[in-house]
């Protein structure tokens, strides 16, 4: 499970050295395993994420699609996380217990699903707010096939579902972002 780790906050094909000592490495958004494939209809990929969905902007949740989820899976993860941030990683979205058959999401969360907590202390999505004049962010939407119940309930954190899932991954997608103020 070492290439989802190496993976884990990485950006498009190549490095990128942001100015905060963290250099992104290549790697691939789809997992080899696998085809399952993540999409948005209201960005694409490596594009700006759309200013409603932003913390100040209406804070709405991006709806995201998936197709081709593994035979075998048991519990898809959903995180949006920001490696650009001024202290590191922070995390934007945890979504657990997402049943194998759901195909979508938005404000809408299929049943069973399972909000964590972001960086902001909150349940749930809480978008982009980058500081002001701090230069294109990138947000990483990755979503995981497991092949077991993660069992991590409400208020599960990034942490907790990065523990959860190793060695466990099917398959794993991301797409990537942007935001800036």
């Amino acid at each position: 499970m070492a290439d989802q780790a190496r993976d884990r906050a990485t950006g498009p094909e190549g490095a990128r050295d942001t100015g905060r000592g963290d250099v992104s490495s290549a790697g691939p958004s789809h997992s080899p395993a696998s085809d399952l494939e993540l999409r948005s209809p209201a960005f694409s990929e490596g594009a700006s994420i759309p200013q409603r969905y932003s913390r100040q902007g209406g804070n709405e949740v991006p709806p995201l699609e998936w197709t081709r989820v593994p035979e075998g899976t048991e519990e898809l993860a959903l995180l949006c996380e920001d490696p650009d941030a001024p202290g590191g990683v922070f995390t934007h979205w945890v979504v657990t217990s997402i049943p194998p058959e759901t195909a979508r999401i938005d404000d809408a969360l299929s049943a069973g699903a399972e909000l964590g907590q972001n960086d902001f202390g909150e349940l749930g999505w809480s978008g982009p707010q980058p500081p002001v004049g701090d230069g294109e962010h990138r947000y990483f939407f990755r979503l995981y096939a497991v092949d077991r119940p993660l069992g991590l309930g409400e208020g599960a954190s990034a942490e907790d579902v990065h523990a959860a899932v190793d060695e466990h991954i099917l398959a794993t997608d991301t797409l990537v972002g942007l935001f800036a103020r």
